[in-house]
């Protein structure tokens, strides 16, 4: 599976509370929780951001609070993967639980620029800048986490397996 965007890109320790401030957590409505993604840290994110853009951010992306409404705000908000140097874990779980690509590549989240146009293979975990013709190896999704992503989350998961008695 490939995904092509373009980059928006972040600094480090990007939180929970910067992905979606604490005063949009009254509601668990994706859409309503997407249209105030990134406000506090670029209030032009809401009308830059275009279906299939992939976000870039440095080290520790996701840090701060265990709450599921910060990846559920990216990946409504049309970001299809998010790369960054390290994750937090809880972030990064919560990201995968709910079908949010996330892939830790250091070398990718130093060289490509905001507005690159970037490719990505989940499969091998290659990730190639077409602006800079560069390529960058990030580690590959083990299978389960390949199934869950295609579910659109793990709940969607084990709900077809079940089904497929499994």
């Amino acid at each position: 599976m490939k995904k092509q965007g373009t980059a928006l890109c972040y600094g480090d320790n990007v939180d929970t509370d910067v992905i979606i401030p604490a005063r949009y957590l009254n509601t668990s409505d994706p859409k309503e929780l997407a249209a105030h993604c990134m406000e506090d840290i670029d209030a032009n994110f809401r009308n830059k951001v275009k279906p299939g853009d992939i976000m870039v951010a440095g080290k520790n992306f996701g840090c701060g609070s265990s709450r599921e409404h910060a990846p559920i705000a990216i990946k409504e908000s049309g970001i299809t993967c998010v790369i960054a140097s390290t994750f937090a874990r809880i972030f990064y779980r919560n990201a995968i639980n709910i079908g949010l690509p996330i892939l830790e590549c250091p070398e990718a989240s130093e060289k490509i620029a905001e507005g690159d146009q970037i490719e990505i293979d989940f499969v091998s975990g290659e990730i190639k800048n077409l602006t800079k013709n560069e390529t960058y190896a990030a580690a590959p999704f083990p299978p389960f986490v390949q199934q869950i992503i295609a579910a659109d989350g793990l709940v969607n998961a084990v709900s077809a397996r079940l089904q497929q008695g499994e």
